[in-house]
């Protein structure tokens, strides 16, 4: 049974690689791939630099200092908060990991 079997799954093995190779399909000028590569760069480039203006747009448009201190304060508490939480929660799984020894 184990030959059969390492027969069978040879055979599928040969066939997929026989189907993998398939026909050639002709080589495309690199300079040709190049320029679609440096065009489709341009154009990502092109949408990441409008999305990025707009925001910087809508940004300036909606600036409230008195709301820009609230924002710092309450990412500065909870980042002081997360240190002290993860702190705590690695001294624990250290502690766990160690034992009682």
């Amino acid at each position: 049974m184990g030959t059969r079997y390492l027969l069978a799954v040879f055979l599928i093995l040969l066939v997929l690689g026989f189907e993998v190779q398939g026909t050639p399909v002709p080589q495309q000028d690199e300079t040709t791939s190049a320029t679609l590569f440096s065009q489709m760069q341009e154009s990502l480039l092109g949408y990441w630099d409008t999305a990025k203006t707009a925001a910087q747009d809508l940004y300036e448009k909606t600036y409230l200092p008195s709301m820009d201190e609230k924002i710092r304060d309450v990412y500065s508490k909870s980042t002081a908060a997360v240190t002290t939480y993860a702190g705590i929660f690695t001294d624990q799984v250290l502690s766990m990991l160690k034992g009682d020894s």
